[in-house]
């Protein structure tokens, strides 16, 4: 019979549980493991994992540092708020930093501090998934908005096997708020419209994308059209897709969303068969806060700014100087 795992009843005490919160924060930070994975590895539950991260943050096991307002490009900020109208830009200098996953943690710092200074705070939330969300799920501290309730505002269930957090980005949102997720476990894309149209009329979908609808704030990853997007690397898009909407113009997606650089659909069939919030909602928002990070996202940034989409940007300086370039 094999041995029970100490830690799957309760938490250790000493040095044991010292040992036990630094390994948690190994996986979750440096290799990027979901919580649940973390928690199925070593016989924990959810909760005790969320436990140990938190410990981890407020003992100085794990320190998260956030971009002080005097470090960032205002003279960018402004070039791009005059010239698109948007409400805030945020610009992080990234300096020689040419490491992706160190350019997506500083704008995820951003973008997190950002979300804790909002005024008033939001009651209900909008977010998508992704490797960038994830980043800014991590960055965020605790109790940054007591009760806040997040929902997921695309399908998110991959197919293929991703170290993206997916539907748990909503999740973690919630946990480090003190609040509550809903989740829209179903996938990004379906096979026919008819399947789509068949989930989105199924009663309890249809509650979360009527939350999704309602959420006053929403934030999402903005995606560029590489061979790193999350959607190839997640199942729902080959390479024959890839070119496919390279030819169409495509320049990136929106919440799983493709479009051109004015910020239109440009595969009508694939967009119908994508489940989750539609583009127009977007204008109803009261803060509709894109994140960007690496100059791959320039496009699709741009196209968002052209369209409207957002009226909170977050980037890093390089991706804000080749818009500013090309929009010149």
């Amino acid at each position: 019979m094999a041995e029970r795992n100490p830690y799957s009843a309760r938490l250790p005490v000493n040095e044991q549980r010292d040992h036990l919160m630094v390994q948690v924060a190994k996986l979750y930070y440096d290799l990027d493991r979901t919580q649940s994975d973390i928690a199925k590895e070593l016989g924990l539950t959810r909760w005790q994992v969320g436990r140990l991260l938190t410990e981890a943050k407020e003992s100085g096991v794990v320190k998260i540092e956030i971009t002080p307002r005097a470090g960032r490009r205002t003279s960018l900020e402004v070039e791009l708020q005059r010239y698109f109208g948007v409400r805030e830009a945020i610009v992080v200098p990234t300096g020689d930093i040419e490491t992706p996953s160190l350019i997506i943690d500083s704008v995820a710092q951003a973008a997190a501090a950002h979300l804790v200074s909002l005024n008033p705070k939001p009651a209900l939330m909008g977010v998508s998934w992704g490797r960038t969300m994830a980043a800014v799920a991590r960055a965020l501290p605790k109790d940054w908005c007591p009760g806040l309730h997040v929902v997921l505002v695309n399908g998110s269930t991959a197919l293929t096997t991703t170290t993206s957090r997916n539907s748990a980005v909503a999740e973690e949102f919630a946990q480090s708020a003190g609040g509550s997720a809903t989740l829209l476990p179903v996938p990004a894309i379906m096979g026919s419209r008819t399947t789509r149209d068949a989930l989105e009329r199924d009663p309890i979908i249809e509650r979360v994308l009527r939350l999704a609808e309602e959420a006053p704030v929403v934030c999402f990853g903005l995606g560029g059209l590489t061979h790193q997007s999350v959607l190839l690397g997640s199942g729902y898009l080959d390479e024959n897709d890839i070119g496919r909407l390279r030819a169409l113009n495509a320049v990136g997606d929106i919440m799983g969303r493709f479009v051109d650089q004015q910020g239109r659909i440009t595969d009508r069939q694939l967009d119908e068969r994508t489940i989750g919030l539609r583009l127009h909602a977007l204008a109803k928002k009261e803060r509709v806060i894109g994140v960007a990070a690496g100059e791959d996202k320039h496009m699709i940034t741009a196209a968002c700014l052209r369209a409207g989409y957002i009226t909170d940007l977050v980037t890093d300086e390089g991706t804000a100087r080749r818009i500013l370039e090309e929009t010149a």
